[in-house]
């Protein structure tokens, strides 16, 4: 400050935080084709484009016995062409309307999802209405697909982290379970599918009446309508049922199961047990104790293993939602040498949650950020059309989104300890690591968490 110059006021601290802004959804309509095919339209006329989705009922879930994996390879295959296009003239036609389109599969459906310019909408929806009902399913292309999906399996027994991830739903489920097996499927079952499978598949799950197509963008309600039922109108074929599986857990004691790979210098860590379904009633109390437990990146495990203990670069959980109850699950990557005391802590900060109350700080902390960043992950059209096939998939309210911050900021401390004490089962949970057995096997028993199993990479037991 010069001399002579009036000082200036004080700093008052830091700005306050506004309260806030009030947030409300695309405003969206349901309609019903004769057909049975659902319509959901969001006019969202900020920009002169559009994203289209097909919801499919095709899941992973769904499928046989012996051919897990065969969603997904139905999915990939419907842009290797048509009965009238074959894959290269097929990305081509939507090259040239400026736009192009992805199908994939997870657990409970099928999405194949393209975004255009509002002039290119039209001839869009009709070349996706060739992709949906008329694929060729070349015979070459199935065993390529086939081969890069065994290929990616085979990788996977050289990489810890997707090693761990696919055993660890391997254990925790019981073995009736089709969440026992990966979501892709495994080599066994992957190598016996063939074209006849894929094309069984597709006529037992692709019908109008299990799909939902979704429209958020440029356009009025009438417009899709329209363009739905010139494309879609004349399909028949009946419901596709949603289809089920066996949620239940593999075991209701504790065990430790170790994947050696030998001269690995870390351990990929998994512990968890069986979750709950996406509409479970509890979910906003869980998605809040999931974010103060290891869901943020100062979460009470990711702060005790990483600041406090400097074990690790990251250390987190989540809930994986299905309709059906998928997995939680802590993980994390350490040095060998400090596996067990890195275990140890986890499941120190697991048995805490339960025992007291979180504190006001954390819980404003969660609820604020969750609450913050709610409204900007739903700005473009792409993004309001994957809430859209959420709602649907899920049987979400149509309110959801709009009552989503009320929802979180009504969340009481009490009531994430009911929910830690009811879903979070440390007597009940699986533990999963990856790695040297030679380094890390007595370290993790001295942990006493449960009897031990060694397997093999391919998952044998050893």
């Amino acid at each position: 400050m010069k001399k002579g110059a009036t000082p200036r006021r004080a700093r008052r601290g830091r700005p306050v935080p506004l309260p806030p802004r009030p947030y409300q959804f695309p405003r969206f309509e349901r309609l019903r084709l004769k057909n049975g095919m659902q319509l959901v339209v969001a006019p969202v006329r900020k920009l002169p484009i559009a994203t289209v989705i097909a919801l499919v009922e095709a899941g992973a879930v769904c499928g046989y016995r012996g051919r897990e994996g065969v969603a997904k390879l139905t999915a990939e295959l419907l842009l290797e062409g048509t009965t009238e296009d074959d894959g290269a003239e097929l990305v081509e036609r939507f090259e040239r309307l400026g736009t192009s389109v992805d199908a994939s599969a997870d657990w409970d459906g099928t999405i194949v999802t393209l975004t255009a310019l509002h002039e290119q909408l039209a001839p869009a929806i009709q070349l996706l209405g060739e992709v949906l009902r008329s694929p060729a399913f070349p015979q070459r292309e199935v065993e390529r697909l086939k081969g890069e999906r065994l290929a990616d399996l085979l990788k996977l027994r050289t990489e810890p982290r997707g090693l761990a991830d696919e055993m660890f739903t391997r254990i925790l489920y019981e073995s009736a379970s089709r969440y026992a097996l990966p979501e892709g499927g495994s080599e066994e079952s992957v190598s016996a599918i063939t074209r006849e499978d894929v094309q069984r598949f597709y006529t037992w799950r692709y019908r109008p009446g299990g799909v939902t197509l979704i429209v958020a963008g440029d356009i009025t309600s009438d417009e899709a309508e329209r363009l739905a039922l010139e494309t879609f109108g004349d399909w028949t074929g009946a419901v596709a049922e949603q289809c089920r599986t066996s949620d239940k857990p593999a075991r209701q004691t504790r065990a430790l199961h170790l994947v050696s790979k030998p001269y690995a210098k870390q351990s990929e860590l998994r512990i968890g047990n069986v979750g709950i379904p996406r509409n479970h009633p509890d979910y906003y109390a869980v998605v809040i104790m999931n974010a103060v437990l290891g869901g943020l990146f100062s979460s009470r495990i990711n702060l005790n293993l990483r600041e406090k203990h400097g074990y690790t670069y990251g250390a987190f959980s989540h809930m994986d939602w299905r309709r059906q109850a998928g997995p939680f699950v802590v993980s994390t990557a350490v040095q060998s040498e400090i596996t067990g005391p890195a275990a140890r802590e986890a499941i120190r900060e697991i048995e805490r949650i339960r025992e007291d109350k979180i504190t006001v700080d954390e819980l404003s902390l969660a609820t604020s950020y969750l609450g913050g960043v709610f409204p900007i992950r739903y700005e473009t059209t792409d993004a309001i059309a994957g809430a859209l096939a959420t709602l649907v998939q899920y049987g979400l309210p149509d309110d959801f989104y709009d009552t989503y911050r009320d929802h979180m900021r009504a969340v009481t401390s009490d009531d994430v300890l009911r929910v830690a004490q009811t879903h979070l089962r440390p007597s009940a949970m699986q533990m999963l690591v990856v790695g040297d057995a030679n380094a890390i096997q007595k370290p993790l028993e001295a942990v006493g968490f449960g009897p031990i199993t060694v397997y093999d990479t391919e998952g044998h037991l050893v």
